[in-house]
């Protein structure tokens, strides 16, 4: 995970200086391959560090966690690039990302339950292949896939539509709109308890209708019908994604980072 946010970290940094449109691409390509070292590892990290009748909550904190970052990353970046310009906004999140990667690497602590592996390409793929025959774990891979595509799809073209006529809003007030991201960090705390104490399947699916209902009410031409129905949305989004993430490394058995990392391939 270490690794993973310090290459992160310089990668941002590298993009603010882009010559031309097909280096940003491949600088962007590769930030996304190391970022996707972090949460892979993470919920696996999650799965095997804590007590397994509270997997929903710390699921969710670390979900809350992710919320958070997301928003501040696009008010900063907004507001920077406003004031400013991309490439400014750019080396400020890289800049940001290197110090608080360093206080990571400081402050996390030593596991207590993971045990080191020699990297075997041969049982890595055997572990794939025992994942790909799992319809549970299966299923949930597909349902990261429909989760993370509605929510990128919804933020990146409601975004495009609230600058233009009849709404017309800076880049500035565009970002602020991601403040709804709050919603997030609440919802994926409240509903991994709640799916610690009603179980997994009937949580997620009311997330889902939660969302789906947000969805709807962005539909509606009103500015201020759309910031309920993204907020909304938002609420059943993250709730849906830490209870995913939670049952993703309970049914994994055995090979919990390969589980978690096909997850994330589908949600990146």
């Amino acid at each position: 995970m270490v690794i993973s946010m310090f290459f992160t970290a310089v990668l941002s940094l590298v993009t603010a200086f882009s010559p031309n449109f097909i280096s940003l691409i491949v600088i962007r390509f590769l930030l996304g391959f190391f970022i996707a070292g972090v949460p892979a590892v993470a919920m696996a990290y999650v799965a095997e560090e804590f007590n397994p009748n509270g997997i929903g909550k710390i699921m969710g904190l670390y979900i809350s966690g992710t919320s958070i970052g997301g928003m501040a990353g696009r008010i900063i970046t907004s507001a920077l690039t406003d004031l400013f310009n991309w490439r400014i906004a750019l080396s400020t999140m890289g800049i940001l990302a290197f110090i608080l990667s360093i206080v990571f690497s400081l402050m996390l602590p030593a596991p207590r339950n993971s045990v080191k592996k020699t990297i075997n390409w041969r049982s890595a793929w055997e572990a794939y292949k025992v994942h790909i025959v799992n319809k549970h774990l299966m299923s949930l891979v597909m349902l990261s896939f429909l989760l993370m595509g509605s929510f990128v799809t919804l933020y990146n073209y409601i975004s495009f539509l609230l600058a233009e006529p009849p709404y017309k809003l800076s880049q500035t007030l565009i970002g602020f709109i991601f403040i709804v991201y709050l919603c997030g960090s609440f919802s994926s705390i409240y509903m991994g308890k709640k799916a610690d104490k009603y179980g997994y399947s009937v949580i997620v699916k009311a997330s889902i209708g939660i969302m789906i209902s947000g969805a709807i009410l962005t539909l509606l031409p009103s500015l201020l019908a759309k910031i309920i129905g993204i907020t909304v949305f938002t609420f059943g989004f993250f709730a849906s994604h830490s209870i995913a993430s939670a049952w993703v490394g309970d049914c994994a058995g055995n090979y919990k980072v390969q589980a978690s990392s096909l997850y994330l391939f589908f949600i990146i």
